[in-house]
């Protein structure tokens, strides 16, 4: 890749707190927060510890019972898929025996890659372990929190359906790395929204928590209810990206008239992720700024190397530019 394209993508890290899946109970961090998205990956990684990695076909495979995603990232999911096409499958999913279809598997966290496979006509590297529906819903929160870039209200429908499912706040907070302020948020959110509606605006992947609070309290007013319905409708609605439809739809309520049909452009979101999987990025541009966030394994270390090396960098770009 390319030097210009190093800082392609990264995501925010909400406070987490630990797992505690009777399956895999945690030991002495389940008393405690658990503070680094490092730690989190760990804590995901380990339903991977020590198990025989396999080979299944994908059309063996189902996904979770319950999806954490609004819609996928289609150019990231191409960048995936040329990764797994050029140089194999790097790392296993985990599925466990499809607890009602004898023969057959269930995603529990790793879908794009079984997308991905299922593409390219090659069997997934998998492990398979059989784990309970708790288990299953703290692994796959955990791996996506860590690892996914969800955006906030992914998160949330995530947190609405395992609540819908009859899980408890400890679950899903582990599941979501979540502490209880930020759940509450989520729920507030979730519980002023209706699914189609949060369905229909999508990811949102540049809009943070506070302005869905925003937008929640616009659209829990009972008058705003057919205003709402008329927007969402409109087929011009679907045609603008998921950060556009949020934003006609809050400058919408929030004046009180029809939906600005072209707004000021919504900040671009986009991300990248290493292929040793050690660093993510998402960055995100609008007309006037340009921010960075890197997490994961290596993103301290990275993002010292990155501080250390921006005359160097800059100078790079100054050269490349004076030479086009």
């Amino acid at each position: 890749m390319a030097r210009k394209n190093l800082l392609a993508g990264l995501a925010n890290a909400d406070e987490v707190q630990p797992a505690s899946a009777a399956a895999y109970p945690m030991r002495g961090a389940s008393k405690t927060m658990i503070r680094s998205l490092d730690e989190l990956a760990r804590q995901a990684d380990k339903f991977l510890e020590g198990e025989a990695v396999i080979e299944i076909d994908p059309s063996d495979i189902d996904g979770s019972f319950v999806s954490d995603r609004l819609e996928d990232d289609e150019a990231q999911f191409a960048a995936l898929k040329d990764a797994i096409a050029e140089r194999g499958q790097d790392s296993p999913v985990l599925l466990r025996p499809h607890p009602e279809r004898q023969g057959r598997y269930q995603i529990v966290f790793g879908h794009r890659r079984v997308r991905a496979a299922r593409e390219l006509g090659r069997q997934v590297r998998a492990v398979v372990k059989a784990i309970d529906d708790r288990s299953h819903v703290i692994a796959q929160g955990q791996e996506n929190s860590a690892r996914a870039n969800l955006s906030f209200i992914e998160r949330a429908l995530f947190a609405k359906r395992l609540e819908d499912l009859g899980y408890g706040r400890e679950v899903i907070g582990s599941a979501l790395a979540a502490n209880a302020a930020a759940l509450s948020k989520m729920v507030s959110v979730t519980s002023r929204i209706s699914e189609n509606v949060l369905s229909a605006i999508g990811p949102a992947r540049g809009v943070g928590r506070e302005r869905w609070v925003e937008l929640s309290l616009l659209a829990g007013k009972e008058s705003n209810a057919d205003r709402i319905d008329s927007i969402v409708s409109d087929p011009s609605f679907r045609g603008q990206s998921s950060d556009e439809r949020f934003n006609g739809l809050y400058l919408a309520l929030k004046q009180g008239g029809k939906p600005v049909k072209k707004t000021k452009p919504a900040a671009s979101v986009e991300t990248w992720q290493a292929g040793d999987k050690l660093v993510s990025a998402q960055f995100s541009q609008s007309t006037t700024s340009f921010s960075v966030t890197l997490k994961a394994k290596d993103a301290p270390a990275f993002g010292r190397f990155l501080k250390e090396n921006l005359d160097r960098l800059y100078g790079e770009y100054l050269l490349e530019k004076k030479g086009r």
